[in-house]
């Protein structure tokens, strides 16, 4: 038996590749992604370690070249969702019992599979599924990725070693046990670290898990799920379903097993999902625990002391860079009139040298939307801002989706603070300005506070510290993680743990101890040594 004490140590974080022209990377992704494009992927069902091939397809294409296709993929019905269930139940209990000094070595061979083997694999087929550059694949799909597992690990060494004080004769401790049941993980598509990260952070605590990717990233789930196989995770622990995503929840919510959700997506989708977990409720063995991460309309609010090129240059690569299609990405800024102007000319300066193309382009710093229907809504809020009287576009305005869903990137200037891409969710390069009177800061601090029902990120911009603190204090709430002149994306994991709260979700912070714990049920034990014998205590007496 092994009976030592270990601790992870805090890890640093994975170093970013850089790609660069006649680097030995840049060679290695461009092969990587030759390979996949030669070929079409078959991604079937993954029920208990089993390839489950239903026949019934749907295929993955690439974003910037829609008629390629990258993978077919089998889709489940009811029945796969229940015998994925199924299986989450019966390697419970073997996963559960493992010591977690092995789940952690599970979760670090992952770690330096994907460091390593499946660096570029993984990286690639990013790229290629939901249109990332090189440098947005790479500190994703790998670098956060990796980052997640060893910090993690690292967390898990600090939660089990958080133990009770024991008084004389007595011996406390307690045991951190997986949820009740399995875990249904929902992921999105923008950051195959985050599909990731939502499947094996409650796995790394002991839990089972079905999965629900994506449908448009699952070429780069797949590559995990084969990455999972190889390092040694038992089959069952994560049971991968492809297919709608109305169909597996029907089955997953009505399951009297549910005992927990992690979500990252809609605000919408994840409203819907408490709604039908409350109708549902008498019928669990247990309360699920629900955490999820969900819209965001992130800002950046600049006061008249700060540097122009600086924010300007946060607003072009904070809404602009994955095509704004981040959680933390900017879609609304406050800029006060003095220095309008200058920003304004330093964005123009910067669009006209940015190139929108193929991610196969490595010269372009925008590639495509998603899909047709990210497409059709980021025009849609185009085309209302050319034919609204409170709007006009400053830059860009224009997309075509004739070979790629390609959308150029938008600066959308607002002549009142509450129109309508000031305060809604557009997830696409499109960035809302207002302009305000630079004598106006205090409270036009409030109405970035109040115009959305969002509190993900968002960026403050001042030299002046009286400022900053102000507009810190007043816009404690409207953000989980706030940042002081910087853009509002590019969390890392260790040092930015992410999340928000009001409509964004339940701030439980991925890259965190915090949202570990989430996934474990404490059990406190007490173990007295020398029992009393006597129901008295010393005050029963008459005595006086």
């Amino acid at each position: 038996m092994n009976n030592a004490i270990f601790t992870f140590p805090k890890p640093s974080n994975e170093p970013v590749q850089g790609y660069k022209p006649g680097s030995a990377e840049r060679k290695a992704i461009r092969q990587a992604m030759d390979k996949l494009l030669a070929e079409v992927t078959e991604i079937p069902i993954i029920i208990g370690g089993k390839e489950i091939r239903t026949g019934n397809m749907g295929d993955v294409v690439m974003p910037t070249d829609h008629k390629h296709v990258l993978a077919r993929y089998h889709k489940v019905s009811e029945k796969e969702v229940q015998m994925a269930i199924d299986a989450a139940m019966t390697a419970h209990k073997q996963w559960a019992e493992t010591p977690w000094i092995d789940r952690a070595s599970v979760m670090m061979k992952i770690a330096a599979l994907l460091a390593g083997k499946y660096r570029y694999e993984m990286n690639a087929a990013t790229m290629l599924g939901q249109a990332k550059t090189t440098m947005q694949a790479e500190i994703d799909s790998a670098c956060e990725a990796i980052d997640f597992f060893k910090f993690n690990v690292h967390y898990a060494s600090q939660i089990y070693a958080d133990q009770p004080i024991s008084d004389n004769g007595t011996l406390n401790r307690v045991e951190y046990r997986p949820l009740e049941g399995f875990v249904f993980a929902i992921t999105p598509f923008n950051f195959t670290s985050i599909a990731s990260n939502l499947c094996m952070s409650p796995v790394l605590m002991g839990n089972t898990c079905i999965w629900k990717p994506s449908t448009t990233s699952l070429l780069s789930n797949y590559v995990l799920m084969k990455i999972y196989k190889e390092a040694g995770l038992p089959d069952g622990v994560v049971n991968f379903l492809p297919g709608s995503g109305a169909t597996i929840g029907k089955v997953a919510f009505a399951s009297p097993h549910l005992a927990g959700v992690h979500f990252t997506g809609s605000t919408k989708t994840f409203n819907s999902f408490w709604k039908t977990i409350g109708d549902n409720i008498a019928n669990y063995r247990t309360y699920p625990k629900i955490v999820g991460e969900t819209g965001g309309k992130d800002f950046i609010f600049a006061h008249n002391s700060s540097c122009p090129k600086a924010v300007a240059t946060a607003i072009v690569r904070g809404a602009f860079e994955f095509q704004g299609q981040k959680c933390s990405a900017a879609s609304r800024a406050y800029i006060p009139a003095s220095m309008w102007n200058e920003v304004k000319e330093h964005i123009g300066n910067m669009l006209a040298e940015i190139k929108v193309g193929d991610v196969r382009d490595f010269s372009a710093f925008v590639n495509a939307v998603i899909d047709e229907a990210s497409f059709d809504n980021c025009m849609n809020y185009i085309n209302h801002a050319k034919e609204s009287p409170d709007a006009e576009i400053v830059f860009g305005g224009t997309g075509d989706k004739s070979v790629g869903y390609f959308v150029q990137p938008t600066v959308i200037l607002a002549h009142k603070p509450d129109y309508k891409s000031m305060k809604e969710e557009i997830f696409g390069p499109i960035i809302t300005i207002y302009v305000y009177a630079d004598d106006k800061y205090e409270e036009t601090l409030r109405l970035c506070d109040s115009t959305s029902p969002y509190g993900l990120t968002g960026a403050i911009f001042a030299t002046d510290r009286t400022a900053l603190r102000l507009a810190s204090d007043i816009l404690r709430y409207a953000a989980g993680n706030v940042y002081y002149n910087d853009k509002p994306t590019g969390a890392v994991v260790g040092q930015q743990p992410f999340g928000g709260g009001r409509a964004s979700g339940t701030n439980d912070k991925a890259g965190s101890y915090l949202n570990l714990i989430r996934w474990t049920s404490p059990r406190a034990i007490k173990e007295t040594f020398q029992p009393a014998t006597d129901y008295k205590y010393p005050f029963i007496s008459d005595a006086e």
